[in-house]
Order: structure tokens, then sequence, then C-alpha cells
């Protein structure tokens, strides 16, 4: 029996935020360790209101078809909401505890290591290759095989910490289960000898590109199809194209792409490089153009029909809190508070010292309080409001969590991040998604699938905040970045990157650090 350690920390990290990630997030979002790991990685759910299973059961689904070989041994899983980037204490006990519970899972041949690869912490760069470095540290050279979101970001210094990368395939993200197996299958065949993976890898210094970056949709649908077609065909192991999380504040930040074959450097190379000039090709078809709160509501008013038929989902593009933006944004709120009337609107917002007020109160009394624009107040100021508070729940993931029924709204203040992504966030507290004319989110993606059957019209919002697209502007790179700047060819770029060239000089480009 061969034994395949696997684990997970995962946290994408929006480094605009002044918001630090720190070991409550985790732990009250997802920590598990041992048994209880192996546990819900088997039987589910993987992770409790998003996944009955995502890539740590995808890997035991690949170790189960090899169960007479393999054994799988649970070290620990830590997963956390998008936010700002961890503390330092945060990520030091992740990486301490990683370390203590691989020393003590004896005789370990292979691991399967689950990343976000867009995770950011305060004073360290390039945490998730620390990581791998730190745990190859202890195992030596045994196998590790690492998952990335398709936002995560490649360095060269993670390609040299691990044997195989493989990413999501799909966006919005649905593969996190078959990523997994993927993962664990390359694991696998590596320990027992049936394989010898092979990775090549490209950089392109571009943040920005592919227009809605849809996978099933043009311009990206030719990228992922020849992905597809060459994992199909047998000329690879997997083939990934990174898109990268655009807040992210590595210098080296950019779209990459990864191709992993079973010991042929020469298609692995040819297929990375084809990849990322299909990338590049579309560069210049940048994301659409979000009306301001004013339009938005105006265009959701003239939709009486199908308002009537369901409702129309007004995601908050400024302030996504899938995204890493602290939830606290005013600027929508205030908006739809004053230019709406008459529709029955849903929001949210987060606002834990709104929330220390409401715990006092009971359902049914009337409150006035200001609300959101305390965790990030250089972008949004707090919103004056008198309401009736509708009902108090304390909520897996969100934490405390209060009604307020404010003229034409609904508003759900969360002490947590407020993560609205799903419907289940409105109907859990007693809010009917039929009723509603206007439902706000949170989220970039992949509330277009979960609110398909509520749905009648998206329309996406930009106000101010850490998700505005050329937020990222400011931060610092390691030269030109597309779309920011003028840059002509990639390739000299990929090449320093890659290590393949010394560079000139260093010569860091327009815009300042987020964090230290």
């Amino acid at each position: 029996m061969k034994r395949i350690a696997f684990a997970r920390i995962a946290q994408e990290t929006n480094a605009l935020s002044p918001v630090p990630t720190v070991m409550k997030d985790f732990e009250t979002a997802h920590y598990f360790e041992g048994d209880k790991l192996l546990e819900i990685a088997t039987k589910g759910p993987e992770v409790a209101g998003f996944f009955k299973r995502a890539e740590l059961g995808g890997f035991i689904q690949a170790v189960t078809e090899r169960k007479a070989e393999i054994e799988p041994v649970p070290l620990l899983s830590a997963w956390a909401s998008s936010g700002g980037p961890l503390s330092k204490e945060c990520f030091e006990t992740l990486e301490g505890r990683l370390l203590e519970q691989v020393r003590a899972a004896g005789k370990i041949d292979a691991l399967y290591f689950c990343l976000h690869g867009a995770m950011g912490a305060i004073g360290i760069a390039d945490p998730e290759s620390r990581l791998l470095r730190s745990v190859r540290g202890v195992l030596g050279g045994v196998p590790i095989v690492v998952s990335h979101d398709l936002h995560g970001n490649v360095t060269r210094a993670r390609i040299d910490a691990c044997d195989a990368l493989v990413a999501y395939q799909t966006n919005p993200h649905r593969d996190h289960a078959k990523i997994g197996k993927k993962a664990g299958a390359i694991a696998i065949g590596t320990v027992l000898g049936e394989i010898k993976p092979t990775m090549a890898w490209r950089t392109l210094p571009m943040i920005l590109g592919g227009g809605r970056t849809i996978d099933f949709l043009a311009p990206m649908r030719a990228v992922f199809r020849r992905m597809h077609k060459a994992e199909k065909a047998g000329d690879v192991l997997a083939a990934s194209s990174l898109m990268c999380h655009p807040w992210n504040d590595d210098p080296a930040l950019g779209w990459s792409t990864v191709t992993v074959t079973n010991n042929d450097h020469a298609t692995a190379e040819r297929l990375a490089e084809e990849l990322a000039e299909m990338c590049w090709e579309r560069r210049h078809e940048q994301p659409p153009t979000f009306p301001d709160a004013t339009e938005a509501i105006a265009r959701a008013r003239k939709a009486s029909v199908r308002r009537k038929l369901g409702c129309v989902t007004m995601a908050d593009a400024s302030d996504v809190v899938t995204a890493g933006a602290p939830g606290d944004s005013t600027h929508l709120l205030r908006a739809l508070l004053s230019e709406a009337t008459g529709l029955l609107t849903y929001a949210a917002v987060r606002d834990p010292h709104a929330i220390e007020t409401l715990w006092s109160h009971a359902a049914g009394d009337r409150v006035a309080l200001s609300i959101g624009g305390t965790l990030d107040p250089a972008r949004s100021t707090p919103l004056p409001v008198s309401g009736e508070l509708v009902s108090k729940h304390d909520r897996h993931g969100f934490g405390r969590t209060a009604v307020l029924a404010v003229e034409h709204m609904r508003i759900v203040i969360t002490e947590g991040p407020s993560m609205v992504m799903r419907p289940s966030f409105y109907s859990e507290v007693g809010l009917s998604l039929w009723k509603a004319d206007i439902v706000m989110v949170k989220n970039f993606f992949p509330f277009l699938m979960f609110f398909l059957p509520y749905n009648r019209k998206t329309i996406f919002v930009r106000t101010h905040g850490t998700t505005d697209f050329d937020a990222a502007f400011q931060l610092r790179f390691d030269g030109p970045m597309h779309p920011r700047d003028p840059v002509a060819d990639w390739h000299e770029r990929d090449r320093l990157r890659r290590g393949l060239v010394a560079p000139a000089h260093p010569s860091p480009s327009a815009g300042a650090p987020a964090h230290a």
C-alpha cells in the first residue's frame, strides 16, 4: 500500500482590502483535521452550505478506484471566504499546523495539496509557494501534486516546488471534484510508477482580457476546448489556463498556462506555448462596462414583466465579497433606498458594529442606526436608516445575522462576510425570492447558476470599491502590465519570470504595494 496524504489551505486574497483574514475566519468557515477530514471528504458535505463534494472529495474518489493499492492520509483542510491578506500570525499558524500533521502522519509516499493559488499574507511574499517549500522540507523528494482555482497566479517558485499543477477548467467554477480527481489520478500514477509527470508553463504580463472569461462563451470558449481536446486525445495529463485574480499583489501577477504530460517535455512545451498565444490574442477583449447605480435601477424598473415572473438580480460589482471585498459598501444600498421606491428589494451589508447594536433588540422593535461603511471607510460612509427588526439568526459562515425592514427594502446585515452567492442567503432568513423585485448579490460568476430559477434579468453595477477592475492598476508589478500599460509582446517577460534569462535591473512598474 502506498500512502498519499491530502490537505487544503485555500483563500483568495484581495490585496486592496484593509480587513485582514485571521484564524477565526478559517475556523468558523471550514477547518478540519485527521479522521474528521477523511469523513467529510468521503461522505460530505465537504464545504457546508456550498459543496457536497469538492476537490478533496474528488481526490478520495480517485483513491477509492485504486483502494487495493492506495491509502488516503488526511492532514488538514482550512478554507476561508475571499478577503484581505492573511495576518502573519494566521499564516504561520496554518503553516505550523500543517507541518505538525505531516510529521505526525508517518511515512508518506505522495501529497495532494489543494491551494487556491491567489492567497496573500502580510509581510510574506508568495505564501503558497512557501507552504509547498515547507512541506517539501519535511517530505523530501516525494511527489507533490497541486490544484488551483483558475484565478490562481502561477510563479516560478510554485512550479519549482511541485511535480504537477492542475487548475479548474470552468468559469463559473463547477468542476471542483473533477479537478481533485484528476490531481489524485496523477499522484497515484506517479507514486505507483505508471507515469512520470513533466510540466511546462508560460506567464503573461496581463491581468485583464478574455471578455467575460466564461468558459463556454466566446472569446474564451476556444481556449477551453483546446485544453479539453488535448486531454481527451491523451496528449497531456492536464492542461490549464489560469486567468489570475487581478487584485493579488504579487509583482509577477498575470495569466498563465500550465501543461502536464507523461514524460513528454516537447509536447508539454508546445501546448503551453500554444495556449499562451491563444490567451494573448484575447487580451484586447476587456470585461464589459457596467452602469452606475442610477442607470441600473432605472433598467430594473423598466423590466416590469420580468419582475412579475421572477426577480432582477443586481450584482454589486464594486463590492464583490467572493473576490475579497469587505462587503460593507453603502453606495448601492444608498441608491436603492432613495431611487428604487415601490420595488421590494433584498440587499446585504456586513457590519459587526451594527450587529452588536441590533442584538440587544427583539424582533418587531423599531430601531434607528447607521449601517455599513465601517470596515473600509475610505471607500464608503455609514448609511443612517430607521426600520423594523424582522428577525435575528446565528448562521454558519455568516455569523450573527439580522434582517431589517427599511421602507421597501429588506436589508440582511451580517457579522461575518456577506457572501451573497446563493438564494439560500436570503431564503434561510425567511425572505422569499419569488416576492422580490430586486435582489442584490455580491458575486461575479457562480450566482448566475444558483439564481437561475428566479433570475429574469441580470444587472452588474459599478459604484466604487476594491473589486473595480481598474482598482488593481494601483498595484506594483515587475514591469508594464496589460491593459494598464502598453505591452507589445509577452515573450521577454515570460522568459524573465521563468528564469531563462537574467534581469537587466529591477524595475517595478508604477503603483505601490497594497500591504507591507
